[in-house]
């Protein structure tokens, strides 16, 4: 229903702006020569409770309101926003981003077409701003009980909830418009655990989705409830390993952050037209094994990474950065696929109006493989199994990184035995892929609360891969 009324309409019910204000604004965005301009309006209402102590006692709702005009000149960038949404205050910002990207004479714009969204990723049932806090708190309460109720070493339990709903308008000096309706909500819950004999254990579980208030329900309550007693109740039996290196096989689902962390941002296309990225000069190259098809997907529906569009207005779709061992692509917003003479792949994406687009992830995942997960265990005399991650540092440059496993399991003689927590996986990004030999057919979508960082801005994102073998990494364990 949201997409029936033309994007213009929309734009000028919403925002209470119309054909002629945004017009000028573009033409004034140009005035100084630039070749390309865009405006970037939103309107998000984000709300969030969390729980502590057996109760609900805190409650946070926040509005932003805005918009950005930028102008392109050449790989010249000016951009300015405001918060105050006028005729005139939209011409100030449009005058301040053409002065400085200024290179010569004006341009025209052109005449505004407005079109309906290609894609519709995420349609809401249940919009979250018809439902109350007295609405969401009894799903906390609920999630609480049903943590307490699974195991009697429970002590502590901290749950939260948050909802977004995002009004997007956006419209180019191409005469593209687009309108989008963009939900976003989450679920995130520590468990802490104490033992018999004084010992204390914690975990985290977390799931978020763009739905409305339909995320909400019974199941997922019991799915996280079980999910986090069971990280935590594992970490009692848990010791650390004797450090070293060793093959380590990467677990389906949530290692697919070592992918997005320590792979997937040399693939973002400003890295590499910067030449920074060490995957700058391999496009075309094999980089990995024949296996190995690694995807930046924008079109998973209800996917916390899911754009209908992108952040600049091109279509959300599905980008093979390797396909089949070989570099394939770039991930490009506008300004990187016209340096490099390609279509942008759907990857501008930016925190809020108040900052720049710049080529971001989506939801990044390696595809399934040929081996069954029990071969690839099997085929490790002396390893560990890495299961769940939590933090990492990168050196987007090299591709040198460290994370942080929180639990997994040794691997002896080809086999699961004990668990492990608390050890760090230190290695090179490019030389981890190079290095995966086994590729499992047990692919897996993380759908936790996975945010990215970069220059200053956090964007939503999804990871995903299914087991994998990677024949050589430093284990930070004991000595």
């Amino acid at each position: 229903m949201q997409q029936q009324i033309p994007p213009l309409d929309r734009a000028r019910l919403h925002f209470g702006v119309g054909p002629e204000d945004l017009s000028r604004t573009l033409v004034a965005a140009l005035e100084k020569g630039a070749d390309y301009a865009d405006l970037f309006f939103e309107h998000t209402f984000r709300h969030s409770l969390s729980l502590e102590d057996g109760s609900v006692n805190r409650t946070q709702a926040n509005i932003d309101y805005g918009m950005g005009v930028r102008a392109l000149a050449g790989d010249q960038t000016g951009y300015a926003f405001i918060e105050q949404i006028t005729p005139e205050e939209m011409l100030r910002a449009a005058r301040t981003a053409a002065r400085i990207a200024f290179i010569g004479s004006p341009r025209e714009s052109e005449a505004l077409g407005g079109a309906a969204l290609e894609n519709d990723l995420y349609a809401v049932a249940s919009p979250w701003e018809e439902l109350s806090i007295q609405g969401k708190a009894p799903w906390l309460q609920k999630l609480n009980e049903r943590v307490f109720a699974l195991d009697k070493r429970v002590v502590k339990v901290n749950a939260s909830m948050s909802d977004s709903s995002s009004h997007i308008f956006f419209c180019n000096s191409q005469g593209q418009a687009y309108y989008d309706y963009r939900p976003m909500c989450s679920l995130s819950v520590v468990c802490v655990m104490q033992n018999e004999a004084g010992q204390i254990e914690n975990s985290f579980a977390s799931v978020s989705y763009r739905m409305g208030a339909e995320f909400l329900g019974e199941e997922r309550i019991e799915k996280l409830a079980r999910e986090v007693v069971e990280k935590t109740a594992i970490l009692f039996e848990a010791v650390k390993p004797k450090g070293g290196e060793m093959p380590v096989v990467m677990g389906a689902g949530g290692s697919g952050i070592l992918l997005h962390e320590a792979i997937g941002h040399a693939f973002e296309a400003d890295f590499n037209r910067k030449g920074i990225s060490i995957f700058t000069d391999l496009l075309g190259k094999k980089v990995c094994d024949a296996q190995i098809n690694v995807v930046d997907d924008g079109c998973i529906p209800f996917n916390r990474g899911a754009v209908n569009i992108d952040d600049e207005g091109t279509p959300g779709q599905t980008t093979y950065i390797v396909r089949e061992g070989v570099l394939n692509s770039y991930l490009h917003d506008r300004i990187s696929a016209k340096h490099y003479g390609l279509a942008p792949t759907g990857n501008g994406r930016r925190e809020s109006f108040r900052c720049m687009p710049i080529p971001r992830m989506r939801a990044t995942y390696m595809e399934a493989g040929p081996a069954t997960e029990e071969d690839i265990i099997r085929s490790v005399k002396k390893g560990i199994y890495a299961e769940n991650f939590t933090n990492g540092q990168v050196q987007i440059g090299a591709g040198d990184f460290t994370f942080f496993v929180k639990n997994g399991y040794l691997i002896e003689n080809g086999r699961l035995t004990r668990p492990i927590k608390d050890v760090n996986i230190i290695g090179n990004g490019p030389k981890a892929l190079a290095d995966i030999t086994m590729v499992g057919n047990n692919y897996k979508l993380d759908n936790g609360t996975w945010t990215c960082g970069k220059d200053g801005q956090s964007c939503p994102v999804t990871c995903g891969m299914p087991s994998a073998l990677v024949k050589k990494l430093t284990v930070g364990g004991e000595s």
